[in-house]
């Protein structure tokens, strides 16, 4: 096996700390500069982690708009708390990110899922991503 990229890393950092700011309902870019400020572990979050957590609460509504939209008929609220936070992060790099090719971070997002969720989580995150990746150009 591989061993995980800084990106990939940065992006498990970004799912972390988003899910752990919607578990305790405090602001996920609060807990980011919480999180700069006094480390927890060895090194501060990495810039593609501050970049990923600041888009995706600066761009909130839109995301939460296109994951609604495109789930066929799975609330959010009804989601995993990590599928939501894994959707939203590589919703945020599918739409905004130039820089990231959409099936790397639809991968991921499926990587991520099929450690840390449940076994129906990555085949369904891949579909809805697949979906927001093609409609993308009527999103932005």
């Amino acid at each position: 096996m591989s061993r995980p990229t800084a990106r990939t890393k940065a992006r498990r950092a970004a799912l972390d700390l988003l899910f752990e700011a919607e578990q305790r309902g405090v602001n996920a870019v609060d807990l980011l500069e919480q999180r700069i400020a006094e480390p927890s572990g060895d090194i501060p979050p990495r810039e593609h982690t501050d970049t990923l957590v600041r888009g995706v609460v600066s761009r909130w509504h839109p995301i939460n708009e296109a994951l609604t939209t495109y789930s066929q008929g799975w609330p959010l609220e009804r989601m995993p708390a990590v599928d939501r936070a894994l959707l939203r992060v590589a919703t945020f790099e599918v739409l905004y990110l130039d820089d990231v090719p959409d099936g790397v971070a639809i991968s991921e997002a499926v990587a991520l899922a099929t450690e840390l969720s449940t076994d129906e989580s990555p085949a369904f995150i891949n579909g809805l991503l697949s979906r927001i990746a093609d409609v993308k150009a009527t999103l932005v």
